[in-house]
């Protein structure tokens, strides 16, 4: 049998202590197949983000383990976590975190610069829509430009994990769909497994498999046999 890309078992996570402390996750456990898109999904403060930084190396969890590409990430040393961030993972986030005086061009290549054979800037700029912008600054560009530009910096490493925590939620719908639509075709193209949080159960309906998480426990877990294109997405 195929391993999974991404597994997860048994993690929590609590934050503060005595009578502050709060548990964000709860003995959260299931895998992701390689090349899938998942779907998490649950309304703000169920533990989305957290189970995310979590994925990606920036969150160590209270218990539990992550395997992701068959490799332990919880337990590993800083330097390990940051040997594992730059080979495997891409970040998309909401609010782009691009660097304001840089251009696209340079805000791309920032991340390449981590890795031995990153992939064809040019070509990215092209695939994204970006070859025309790409001088421009951060300030020049529309929202969804520059969530565009932060796609095109999480892959350009060639990361074989795209993590993108609510990637429209600075977005309109008209141009959400537009940036689903690309995710959508680098995933294509690329390969990479998506592990996409989001509050807006409308986006569950493009993905392979949806989790749902509520109080930071998963209370649903499905694979979709048939996802539905991007452009029919109704919300």
């Amino acid at each position: 049998m195929t391993q999974p890309h991404v597994r997860v078992a048994g993690l929590s996570r609590h934050f503060g202590t005595g009578e502050s402390l709060v548990q964000v996750l709860h003995d959260v456990t299931f895998s992701v197949a390689a090349g899938a898109r998942c779907v998490i999904v649950g309304a703000s403060g169920s533990g989305k983000s957290t189970l995310l930084n979590a994925i990606g190396g920036l969150d160590a969890p209270d218990a539990g383990t992550i395997h992701v590409a068959g490799q332990q990430v919880t337990g590993m040393s800083p330097r390990q976590l940051t040997r594992y961030r730059r080979a495997h993972v891409g970040f998309v986030f909401q609010f782009y975190n691009l660097v304001p005086d840089l251009t696209v061009t340079e805000n791309i290549q920032v991340t390449a610069q981590l890795v031995r054979r990153p992939l064809d800037i040019d070509e990215l700029l092209h695939h994204l829509g970006l070859t025309e912008h790409r001088q421009k600054f951060p300030a020049q560009l529309s929202g969804g430009q520059q969530q565009r530009c932060a796609i095109a910096r999480a892959l350009v490493k060639g990361s074989d994990l795209l993590l993108a925590d609510e990637p429209t939620g600075a977005l309109d719908r008209h141009t959400s769909l537009q940036m689903l639509e690309v995710l959508d075709d680098v995933h294509r193209r690329y390969g990479a497994t998506l592990v996409m949080v989001t509050h807006n159960e409308a986006i569950t309906a493009m993905a392979d498999q949806v989790i749902e998480l509520r109080d930071g426990r998963v209370v649903s877990d499905r694979l979709n046999t048939n996802p539905v294109p991007v452009r029919e997405l109704d919300w």
